[in-house]
């Protein structure tokens, strides 16, 4: 197989620009970019939650979802399977990019590279032999009432030509069914995560990261990547213990258009 480490991905068609939300802590303020956009709400808004009142409203461009997409992904909150790699914990928040309220039953899709930089149902791609099974690191969860959608994987590893990054898609107005995959709704959004480029320097050097042959890619590097920051889907990664073998936490917020 020609290089597929979505080289595709690095001159992609122009994509549509969104607005959206991206949590960054402490205080809110209102960024325009290139167009106006709604403040957040104050803290004592009817539909704002406690993380949308702390968000920076700004602007940022979709990014490509690459060549490794699969429908029919299953509904589950740990997408693991079998795989090896340092835990990582997500939780992804989806608010309304007009009104800063918190979306619930929206459903969270991610997909991305075991620590070989290899993807389920398309093993070889990155030059690594072992079992595909098709399903492994692929998956969706419902946000919940809290418009919070919480996903359990490992810490990807990376594929030749890109950093490590995870894909993510947004659907809303989705009917589970009763394979455990979902049909229908609208995709309101298809972005990437990002990783900071110390912790995966850390995690890259240990075992089993450590077996991945091919040259790793730094944030600053890669091609889809705009050092943007959380704008630009860049995670805030919280340790779960005292070395990177521990895993960790990653959280953003994404607003959408619905």
């Amino acid at each position: 197989m020609t290089d597929t480490s979505e080289a595709a991905e690095a001159t992609p068609t122009p994509v549509r620009r969104r607005t959206v939300l991206i949590a960054t802590g402490a205080t809110a303020a209102a960024v325009a970019v290139g167009t106006a956009v709604p403040e957040a709400p104050t803290a004592d808004a009817a539909d704002a939650s406690a993380v949308a009142a702390a968000a920076v409203c700004t602007l940022t461009k979709e990014m490509t979802e690459g060549p490794y997409y699969l429908d029919g992904a299953l509904v589950r909150s740990d997408i693991r399977e079998t795989k090896t790699g340092f835990v990582l914990k997500l939780a992804l928040t989806v608010v309304d990019d007009d009104t800063c309220a918190a979306i619930p039953n929206a459903l969270v899709e991610i997909w991305h590279a075991d620590v070989l930089g290899e993807y389920s149902g398309y093993v070889g791609s990155n030059g690594h032999s072992e079992p595909d099974n098709g399903t492994f690191l692929r998956g969706g969860v419902l946000t919940d009432s809290s418009g919070v959608a919480n996903l359990t994987t490992v810490y990807p590893g990376w594929y030749r030509g890109r950093c490590v990054h995870i894909h993510v898609k947004v659907h809303t107005g989705v009917t589970l069914t009763s394979d455990g995959s979902f049909t229908g709704g609208t995709e309101v959004h298809t972005g990437q995560l990002f990783f900071n480029e110390t912790i995966t320097a850390r995690v890259g050097a240990l075992s089993p990261y450590s077996a991945n042959t091919v040259t790793r890619t730094t944030l600053a590097q890669d091609s889809i990547y705009d050092d943007g920051g959380a704008a630009s889907g860049l995670l805030t990664l919280t340790a779960l213990g005292s070395s990177p073998a521990s895993g960790y936490t990653g959280t953003l917020t994404l607003g959408v258009e619905v």
